[in-house]
């Protein structure tokens, strides 16, 4: 693909960091932030970020979901860039958040292109993973009266909902911080995204007898916990043996009940999720934790129920002619320092891309923490993203 920038556009870094750090300031908890969706401050921050937009010259809404879109009033055609600014319950600064300021910025360093920004709803999960973006390409939550009420509560029940033009946009593009350790491992400053992972996970349910952690001899227990404990041990050493060079599992809850230390546990549950880039080696995988559900539970003492399947999001392509520009932009501003790389978390991306060709672009997270309150990223690493961000843009749209 032809790559060629004559009129090479400059980001203000300095406002960047500026904006990112008042953004910041709501929902500040130590080095954290804590902002729900939805919740108060999440609205604050929304309506803030709203006069941002609308300070850099963009038609700036918040819709009936909660998107802020801030559009170009320039002709198109254009590119769409975004993220979300909605947090974890103990969240970083920088997850989402950074993608957001960094399209804005994009948008403010390229006046004359149609560039519109976007703070998708949602996309932590709160009451509906992905919700902005999923409803913004048309793939509306439904009869979801927790999620209605929330949207009530927040004061957006009424209002219209942004939606996709079709012919609008050349392509949707998100710059997001890695949340792992491979850049920082490699000495690389900027990653460009090939994939993002598919998902599937299985909440389990292990019943076995409640008795007295004294009185009752070891060969006559039905003893969910251990039960539960010797089914992650055969799934951690299993899932190694069938798993691809990009898949990747975690157990990320599990419980007894009624969880006392004198009691066996007559109930226990676990929730496991594997993750991979390509949709084959996911069902290889799926088969392998389906067959043994079914040996454990065979083999007693306990029943090993699957008491519900979530399968999440399919593997998901980044469109090469995009992802050609943001490394043509990347070996242009840091020669060497980056390379091509799957995201292992998910990203509103992978909506868009149901609609869209579709690119992300990643920055080193340092130490590789995300979901945390230590999340955090060099203020030159962050500024670098945005100025190959800006290149890839114009690049895209022919300047």
């Amino acid at each position: 693909m032809r790559f060629e920038v004559l009129d090479m556009p400059k980001i203000d870094g300095p406002r960047l960091i500026a904006d990112l750090k008042t953004l910041r300031a709501f929902g500040a908890t130590g080095t954290g932030v804590v902002r729900p969706t939805f919740s108060e401050v999440d609205m604050a921050a929304r309506r803030w970020l709203a006069g941002r937009m609308a300070e850099a010259g963009l038609e700036a809404t918040i819709d009936g979901v909660g998107n802020v879109i801030g559009r170009s009033r320039n002709a198109g055609p254009a590119v769409l860039l975004g993220s979300h600014t909605d947090t974890q319950p103990r969240g970083g600064w920088l997850d989402g958040a950074y993608g957001v300021m960094a399209a804005l910025e994009v948008a403010r360093a390229l006046p004359d292109l149609a560039i519109d920004v976007a703070s998708w709803a949602d996309e932590e999960g709160t009451h509906w993973s992905f919700l902005g973006s999923s409803s913004f390409c048309g793939e509306d939550v439904v009869g979801d009266a927790g999620v209605d009420a929330a949207i009530a509560g927040a004061g957006l029940a009424g209002r219209s909902k942004a939606r996709l033009e079709p012919g609008r946009y050349r392509g949707y593009m998100e710059a997001h911080i890695e949340q792992g350790g491979v850049l920082e491992a490699e000495g690389k400053r900027l990653g460009v995204v090939t994939h993002i992972v598919g998902a599937r996970g299985f909440d389990l349910t292990f019943e076995g007898q409640q008795n007295h952690a004294g009185t009752t001899p070891m060969a006559l227990r039905k003893d969910a916990g251990a039960a539960a404990i010797r089914f992650a041990h055969a799934a951690q050493t299993g899932l190694a043996g069938v798993a691809g060079p990009a898949s990747v599992w975690t157990i990320g809850r599990m419980a007894f009940d009624p969880g006392a230390p004198s009691i066996i546990p007559g109930r226990a549950s676990l929730y496991l999720q594997v993750r991979d880039t390509d949709a084959g080696q996911l069902r290889r995988m799926e088969a392998h934790i389906e067959a043994l559900i079914a040996d454990h539970d065979r083999g007693g003492p306990c029943r090993v129920i699957l008491a519900g399947y979530d399968d999440g999001m399919e593997p998901t392509a980044m469109d090469e002619g995009l992802q050609d520009h943001v490394a043509a932009a990347c070996e242009s501003h840091a020669p060497g320092q980056w390379r091509r790389m799957p995201s292992g978390a998910g990203h509103d991306a992978q909506i868009l891309a149901r609609r869209l060709p579709a690119a992300m672009l990643f920055v080193p997270s340092i130490r590789g923490i995300s979901h945390d309150f230590a999340e955090d990223t060099a203020d030159a690493d962050l500024a670098l993203g945005c100025q190959v961000l800006a290149t890839a843009v114009a690049s895209i749209l022919g300047r």
